[in-house]
């Protein structure tokens, strides 16, 4: 099962206070370790929210806000793409992750990915054709 292992930012990271040496290199050597095992599919830190911009949806409209974004705990910092065989070994390879945000309370989130079975009936033979069309696609475009 693919997840998303989420890295919840923090008022340094929202500050724009990159990571020490030290850090980099305890994630450098975790990274290995996930790459190694066959986990990570995909990893990486994200700007503060006053680089980032959101789109509301309301109706036909689009309303476009510039950040920085007010409620801390509720942004991400970073992010990895894991494929495990649980939740319960994501949870074990999370707890082994150096602390994203020393010196601070950090929070690691894990979310389950979509998988096609997920979508039942309404994920017609057709979509998901589609769906393996488009992942190709991208795959293909992402090792250029």
């Amino acid at each position: 099962m693919r997840m998303m292992v989420i890295v919840k930012a923090s008022q340094d990271s929202e500050a724009g206070k990159l990571p020490s040496q030290e850090l980099l290199e305890a994630m450098g050597k975790y990274n290995e370790e996930l790459v190694n095992a066959g986990i990570m599919q995909a990893g990486e830190g994200l700007h503060p929210s006053s680089k980032g911009t959101r789109v509301r949806f309301s109706g036909d409209e689009r309303i476009v806000t510039d950040g920085p974004f007010t409620e801390t705990r509720e942004l991400v910092a970073g992010f990895w793409i894991w494929q495990v065989k649980s939740m319960e070994e994501a949870i074990e390879w999370v707890k082994r992750c150096p602390n994203p945000m020393p010196g601070t309370e950090a929070e690691i989130e894990i979310r389950p990915l979509f998988e096609d079975a997920d979508f039942g009936e309404e994920f017609t033979p057709e979509l998901q054709e589609q769906e393996a069309r488009i992942r190709a696609k991208a795959k293909q475009l992402s090792s250029k």
